[in-house]
């Protein structure tokens, strides 16, 4: 593998800056690294390498002139399938979707080549982002580089796996209830929940629109607070975008790298742990707590009664908003369109029924019936409202527990990486894999997990999860990037060095679509 790939985006700019690269150079090291790994991964479902290494070139020739875009122009990036990316597929994992081109970009891509990123192409996902193992896609999984015979985490498990397997260092995925913590959990990368409303949703497929949000997914806290600072901010297209500035985020990240956190209070949530967490996880967990006391932060337990409630309550409010959304995939404007069978003049509905069966996965069919149901009369005040009614409870608890302390802490998953089928026909069982995950999602409040270790029963990363008050998304990336120092000078380098390579018996011929 080319050594350049293993520098962090930080690096990069600055190599790039210095001369002492080239972003055709970068660029072509990735699309190399995809063609030789990702048969065995697949992370992308569709790489664009003409188009990638084309702004890599006017990338370089900006840099020439003196005159960069952005700190960060010329460093490649992969985004999340659920993106709009004009010209590029956007499946969003569905074959109802299969091949759509869409006429437009999201925000998010359109800050991306406005700064002169690279897109490298378009990663893997669970099907419209409903799944916590990316193995719900249309298009087949994605492996864990870590074991391929594990997952990644979900529903951004592509874009996880490409980050944590030197196939691009930076990535786009979207947090619904932990779908970039989760696989940023289990690939050991870090991955980050801005604040709702801190990054724009235009043009983000929506699952559940009131949950779902866009971010970075990184090997380095630095890293993921650069590109939230380019992605960040307020979109008037999205009527749900905060009119504010940003925090501090890279100022954010370096003051806490230099590991002082003193005067800082870390309140250990009592109810996101205990029963049902993996050993391996909580000692790694305890083990970071004890850096950052080392560092000077002052922890307290803190309870939020309301939080072993927030499973339940997600798993109506999500489904309802994602039968809503879901409503418009209807063969008759776009997508897929599928005649039925044996029905010689069919009608509208007759080809919607047809269509919704043969585009849709089992998962998005079963959160689809649970949502309307939720949603259907009789019905909606005793399960959706109620729902509801839990959700602001669990905001309480979180004005609650900010009041004693800065940021919350917990172990972002409640196990390692599972393998791949382990839990396919368990639906309950997956969805537990969110458990820590959940509660910021219903809040909005920002989130980030950082690597804290292997665990020892299986020699698989665990998470530390970091969750501040709304708008103070700067607090994750001081008390992270502190974190992160710690356990480097503890492992001697970045918790990625020590992942197996991946060998060529691991391999196979099928490289992702070009």
């Amino acid at each position: 593998m080319n050594t350049i790939l293993t520098q962090s985006a930080a690096d990069l700019s600055a190599a790039l800056a210095a001369g002492e690269t080239t972003s055709v150079e970068l660029t072509g090291a990735c699309l190399e690294r995809i063609a030789e790994v990702d048969g065995a991964v697949h992370a992308f479902l569709h790489v664009d390498a003409e188009g990638a290494l084309a702004e890599a070139a006017a990338s370089d020739a900006r840099r020439a002139a003196g005159s960069p875009a952005h700190a960060l122009d010329g460093v490649p990036i992969a985004v999340k399938d659920v993106l709009a990316t004009e010209g590029l597929p956007t499946t969003c994992g569905s074959a109802i979707l299969r091949g759509w081109l869409p006429p437009y970009d999201a925000t998010v891509v359109a800050r991306l080549k406005a700064a002169g990123l690279p897109i490298l192409g378009k990663t893997n996902m669970d099907e419209f982002a409903m799944g916590s193992s990316t193995e719900h896609s249309a298009y087949g999984p994605t492996h864990n580089p870590w074991d391929l015979d594990r997952i990644p985490g979900g529903s951004g498990g592509g874009s996880a796996a490409a980050v944590a397997a030197f196939e691009a260092p930076l990535a786009l995925g979207t947090d619904t209830g932990g779908s970039i913590r989760q696989p940023g959990a289990v690939t050991g990368t870090v991955g980050v929940k801005p604040t709702y409303g801190g990054v724009s949703r235009y043009g983000l497929v929506a699952m559940a629109s009131s949950l779902d949000q866009v971010g970075p997914v990184t090997r380095t806290v630095l890293d993921a607070a650069l590109l939230h600072e380019l992605i960040g901010g307020h979109d008037p297209r999205d009527s749900t975008s905060v009119d504010q500035p940003l925090p501090g985020l890279v100022a954010a990240a370096r003051r806490g790298a230099s590991g002082a956190l003193a005067g800082v209070r870390i309140g250990v949530v009592k109810e996101l742990g205990g029963k049902g967490y993996q050993d391996g996880v909580l000692v790694r967990f305890t083990e970071a707590l004890d850096l950052l006391v080392a560092a000077g932060a002052e922890v307290v337990e803190v309870s939020c009664p309301h939080f072993v409630h927030a499973l339940a309550a997600y798993y109506l409010i999500m489904p309802s908003e994602a039968s809503s959304n879901l409503a418009k995939f209807d063969a008759m404007r776009y997508g897929l369109r599928v005649l039925p069978e044996h029905v010689e003049d069919p009608s509208a509905e007759d080809v919607m029924r047809a269509s919704r069966d043969a585009g849709f996965g089992d998962e998005v069919k079963r959160r689809i019936i649970l949502g309307t149901y939720a949603l259907s009369s009789g019905y909606y005040d005793a399960y959706y409202g109620q729902a509801q009614k839990v959700r602001t409870l669990i905001a309480r608890d979180f004005e609650q527990a900010f009041g004693v302390a800065d940021v919350l802490v917990s172990p972002t998953a409640p196990t390692t990486a599972f393998k791949l089928g382990e839990k396919l026909d368990d639906p309950i069982e997956m969805y537990l894999n969110d458990l820590a995950t959940i509660p910021a999602n219903l809040a909005g409040v920002p989130g980030i997990s950082v690597p804290s270790g292997l665990a020892d029963e299986d020699g698989l990363p665990a998470g530390f999860q970091v969750l501040a008050p709304a708008l103070a998304d700067d607090r994750c990336y001081r008390v992270g990037a502190a974190l992160e120092a710690a356990l480097r000078e503890k492992w001697g380098g970045p918790l990625l060095d020590q992942a197996p390579s991946l060998t060529a018996a691991s391999r196979n011929t099928t490289g992702a679509s070009a």
